[in-house]
């Protein structure tokens, strides 16, 4: 029979994992703040206008980037850190009839892109979150939204092919400089955050 290895050792282990993962989450936001900090402020002042001109934020993705597209929503509709007007942000992730129904009777790459085609408008903008930047439905949606016209911001990571095949479709892509889907996603919940702090003090920090 194997013994267990020892508790002290096993805490020990254990600690020294937890100061490693936080330091490589640490760096992975220091180096996409480095690669993308003009971009975080653009993306910012582009919500801003959206939110200002009439139109609404339409966000998606899978997995833990529809969990974000969720959470980002609800920052803007309902309040981040000042009491202000509700603002217009939908997550296309929420609605379990629309989602299967597009799915069953077309295709799962189309569960964005058909609400896009049905809510979409000129002066919205569409916000695609994908830990790789090429999850087909998140490019099928960017697709119909340049159709109509929609600005096409994506949430990427990756180093080999940085912002995946969203890249070449998006006009703009924020790219976590790693490949680690953790720390990818860790980085992309910070600056949806930090994107949220700097829309209300620029629309309501004076109010």
């Amino acid at each position: 029979m194997l013994e267990s290895a020892p508790f002290s050792f096993m805490v020990g282990g254990m600690k020294t994992l937890i100061s490693t993962n936080l330091v490589q989450s640490i760096m992975a936001k220091e180096a996409f703040v480095k690669e993308s900090v003009d971009d975080i402020l653009l993306l910012s002042e582009w919500i801003r206008e959206v939110f200002e001109d009439g139109g609404k934020l339409l966000i998606f993705g899978n997995g833990g980037s529809a969990a974000d597209a969720q959470h980002l929503a609800a920052e803007f509709v309902n309040r981040f850190l000042i009491n202000r007007r509700p603002l217009p942000a939908l997550a296309l992730t929420t609605d379990s009839s629309v989602l299967t129904s597009i799915a069953n009777d077309f295709s799962y790459e189309l569960v964005f892109a058909k609400q896009i085609q049905a809510l979409g408008k000129p002066e919205d903008l569409a916000l695609g979150i994908s830990t790789s930047g090429t999850s087909a439905n998140v490019v099928k949606a960017m697709e119909a939204a340049r159709t109509i016209g929609m600005k096409t911001v994506a949430l990427t990571g990756g180093t080999a092919r940085p912002g995946g095949d969203l890249a070449a479709i998006c006009d703009l892509v924020l790219n976590v400089p790693s490949d680690s889907t953790p720390h990818i996603q860790e980085t992309h919940l910070w600056v949806e955050h930090l994107l949220c702090e700097i829309v209300e003090r620029q629309m309501f920090a004076s109010s």
